[in-house]
């Protein structure tokens, strides 16, 4: 009882935001506090979020906790415990007593795009090497990236099993800390109890965020999902509301999942559109249509098959787009750099970011009802845009993305909801000069441009726009007039300048983004246009075309025989050509095959010897042998037993096709059967 009053009491001594709300997080420094638990030989516990009920929460989920629950330390529940696996090719994490789905199906999401999670994840800590029972976690926080320190202390039933998240490998605790870290920055854990997929993605990658109805979506859903899903976007979506329980499609109503990939396949009567679902349980799957007991895979061919279909119960699983448009309430994509605005490639970016407020009585005006009322007290932004192709007699529109974000309103997320907000927008004309807001005079006369549908009650709300070079005005507001709370507007353009009018002090930063492939984009894409498949000639030319920014000097050369190996690999169903589809896949491969190659080359000669290939291999999760790997310097090596940058791409899409090969027919996990015919297409064809 004692932690429980020193805990709240701590919280109602700190210092109040400008506008009455409970103070943030305690500044704590992770490097001077574990340094200091090193030095004294203890391990640390935290007093900000103590390893007590308080921590847990005060309401229904307090009900849900086993009899007898312990706080335990990793090193206490396992003999070889590690804080993250490297074998990131499987969702390892499930979902405990709190009904944080949305958190979870935003952390798998995550887990796709190993660069950003270890962003808010630093891979490089451990319970061995300095252990002191403190880590660290990054949250995009309201405009900033913020950290959150905490204790591993987990709570845990007297069997000695995780309470909360989990993984189904039981000495791995990434999962489970980083929870504990996110209900620190929430309040509780009882504060993850509810929540949108959308907010979670933006805290994981201060991206910006985009919400579809699948039942109203437009006819070219599936070319949104295949842009999204080549580009880097984390992608979400919740079934349709109700209480969290198992439909007898074998869904969970008012559930959310993650989107971990699509596939156009070929059957015998026609095209077939599939797109690959999580549920973050780990486990109960859609038992219609393409399910893992569907009848449906036997229009594929043998390879598709083996390759797409893994009948196991570990959550993940396919259904058709229509089905999933029919069961899905919401699709959530959240983009994480602005060249996903628009199709646009090879281009700069300009971004924009500016703080504000609603305050009662002063900039709290509340919407648009009537001519006459307080519209015009709202904070005013001038946004003013330009076509990159300034002379042209006929400008063409301008891309435009907007995001408002609003700031909880209590140190508990949970306990003051949010607010509902949205914003319109104004034109302005071109001699528009003066820096003071616009009178309610303005709004009388003027219409706006673009205005809210229906104000949304969640932290973001964002429009991408088509605009024609000039001048606007940004009026941002809530619901209702004198509701008070913090707010972010943030503006992506190719050229813009942005900032609030009538005011002396609202902050703002604003850089340029680069497109890191600007050019070479550009230049698949264009072939594609010409050619929707390409053979190994043509994915010849497209791989020693493009432009390898972390190799330096050594560019590499993919010979024919490279690209045949590569391309039969992708080819699915025997075409002997590609997909752009399919080239978006092996895109993503590359850009990791770069990454690790570039770091094991550490004399930058362009080749791997034995010992960088088997470390290379190992951060890629492949494990191999001292034997094996000397065998794959044979076989995909030079004369020399070293391997370069294009037999390195071969060998990796090779090692990792043969392990999903596996796991998709392995039964039990130790061995597979197979048939002659199929025996011989995966040991020669691939």
């Amino acid at each position: 009882m004692s932690l429980c009053l020193s805990f709240r009491g701590r919280w109602k001594m700190g210092q109040k935001n400008s506008l009455g709300g409970s103070s943030q997080l305690p500044k704590q420094d992770y490097k001077a506090l574990r340094e200091r638990c090193l030095m004294e030989g203890r391990l640390f516990e935290d007093d900000s979020f103590p390893a007590s009920l308080c921590s847990v929460g005060s309401g229904p989920l307090l009900r849900k906790l086993p009899p007898g629950l312990q706080w335990r330390r990793p090193p206490e529940l396992h003999s070889n415990p590690q804080f993250y696996s490297a074998d990131t090719k499987r969702l390892d994490l499930c979902q405990g007593v709190v009904g944080d789905c949305w958190f979870l199906a935003a952390l798998q999401a995550l887990t796709l795009h190993q660069d950003i999670l270890s962003r808010v994840v630093p891979l490089n800590q451990n319970f061995t090497e300095n252990y002191a029972g403190i880590f660290q976690f990054w949250f995009w926080h309201f405009g900033k990236w913020v950290p959150v320190v905490i204790d591993d202390r987990l709570p845990v039933n007297t069997a000695g099993q995780l309470v909360f998240v989990s993984s189904t490998y039981k000495n791995v605790f990434w999962g489970a800390l980083l929870e504990k870290a996110y209900a620190k920055l929430s309040g509780s854990y009882e504060d993850l109890q509810r929540g949108q997929v959308s907010e979670a993605l933006v805290d994981f990658t201060g991206g910006v965020t985009m919400t579809i109805k699948p039942a109203e979506a437009p006819g070219n859903l599936w070319d949104i999902l295949t842009w999204a899903t080549y580009s880097r976007t984390l992608i979400g979506c919740q079934t349709h509301s109700g209480k969290e329980r198992v439909l007898e499609n074998g869904l969970v109503g008012g559930h959310a999942y993650t989107l971990t990939g699509i596939r156009k396949v070929t059957c015998r009567h026609g095209p077939e559109y599939l797109v690959k679902l999580r549920n973050p349980w780990g486990k109960v799957e859609w038992k219609g249509d393409w399910s893992d007991s569907s009848g449906m895979w036997e229009l594929l061919s043998p390879k598709e098959k083996i390759l797409l279909l893994r009948k196991s119960n570990d959550g993940e699983f396919w259904m058709t787009l229509k089905d999933f448009k029919t069961h899905f309430m919401l699709l959530v994509i959240c983009k994480l750099t602005p060249g996903l605005l628009s199709q646009d490639v090879g281009q700069k970016w300009t971004y924009t970011m500016r703080e504000g407020r609603w305050e009662k009585g002063i900039t709290a005006g509340g919407p648009m009802k009537s001519p006459r009322d307080t519209f015009w007290k709202n904070p005013q932004f001038l946004l003013s845009v330009w076509s990159l192709q300034e002379g042209r007699r006929f400008p063409m529109p301008c891309s435009v993305l907007v995001s408002l974000l609003q700031r909880p309103r209590h140190r508990h997320r949970n306990w003051k909801p949010h607010l509902a907000i949205g914003f319109y927008l104004f034109r302005l004309s071109k001699h528009y000069g003066d820096q003071r807001r616009l009178p309610s005079e303005f709004f009388w006369k003027n219409a706006p441009i673009r205005w809210p549908e229906a104000f949304l009650t969640e932290k973001e709300v964002s429009q991408e726009l088509q605009l024609e070079p000039g001048t606007y005005l940004v009026v941002p507001c809530t619901s209702k007039a004198g509701q008070e709370a913090e707010f972010v507007l943030r503006v992506f353009s190719r050229k813009h300048i942005f900032h609030e009018i009538g005011c002396n002090s609202s902050a703002v930063f604003s850089k340029e983004i680069v497109d890191k492939n600007e050019g070479q984009d550009e230049f698949f894409t264009k072939l594609f246009e010409k050619c929707p498949e390409i053979n190994a000639v043509q994915l010849q030319k497209v791989l020693n075309h493009m432009t390898w920014s972390s190799l330096g000097s050594a560019q590499p050369f993919f010979s024919l025989d490279a690209c045949q190996g590569i391309l039969a690999l992708l080819d699915l169903n025997a075409s002997g050509t590609v997909s752009i589809q399919e080239f978006r896949d092996l895109w993503k491969q590359l850009m990791l095959c770069q990454e690790v190659f570039h770091k094991h080359d550490s004399s930058h000669s362009g080749y791997l010897n034995r010992t960088q290939l088997q470390a290379a291999m190992r951060d890629a999760g492949i494990m191999l042998s001292n034997d094996v790997c000397q065998l794959m310097l044979i076989r995909y090596g030079g004369p020399n037993l070293q391997m370069d940058f294009g037999s390195f791409v071969h060998l990796m899409l090779r090692a990792e096709y043969m392990e999903d090969a596996f796991q998709n027919l392995t039964q039990d996990g130790k061995g597979i059967y197979l048939q002659k015919p199929e025996w011989l297409m995966m040991t020669l064809y691939s």
